[in-house]
């Protein structure tokens, strides 16, 4: 079961696609420009949260995983599985008002993805011998 929310603010638009996959959960989000895969962040109960940063220009890294983080902190006490969230947005010469618009647009995002995730019935425990 999948779900794509969109928001757009200051001149651009973040897509944030979830995806059930058994009783977890596959994040994706993107935009801007030149959408990528910026950053891979997991999450599960059991584990502390794990960022990977790919390679960006310049010898810097992609810093997309604080715009994960603000939906893991929002949805991890949701949560039944694991939480994995890939992100990439990029807007070409990106102003500080868009900088912050990020945040709220991911803010607002999030808010869509946890009614969305207690309006959807979980798939069944797996069954061990």
């Amino acid at each position: 079961m999948s779900k794509t929310f969109i928001n757009k603010k200051a001149g651009y638009e973040i897509t944030l696609r979830a995806e059930w996959i058994g009783n977890d959960l596959l994040l994706n989000l993107f935009g801007g420009d030149t959408p990528h895969m910026g950053t891979v962040t997991t999450f599960s109960v059991e584990t502390e949260l794990r960022v990977q940063r790919f390679p960006s220009h310049d010898g810097r890294f992609h810093k997309d995983d604080v715009l994960a983080e603000i939906i893991i902190e929002r949805i991890s006490s949701e949560l039944p599985g694991n939480c994995v969230i890939t992100a990439g947005v990029h807007v070409d010469h990106i102003s500080k008002v868009q900088i912050e618009a990020s945040f709220s647009m991911v803010k607002e995002l999030t808010e869509e993805l946890v009614r969305w995730i207690s309006d959807h019935t979980l798939a069944k425990a797996p069954l061990y011998q």
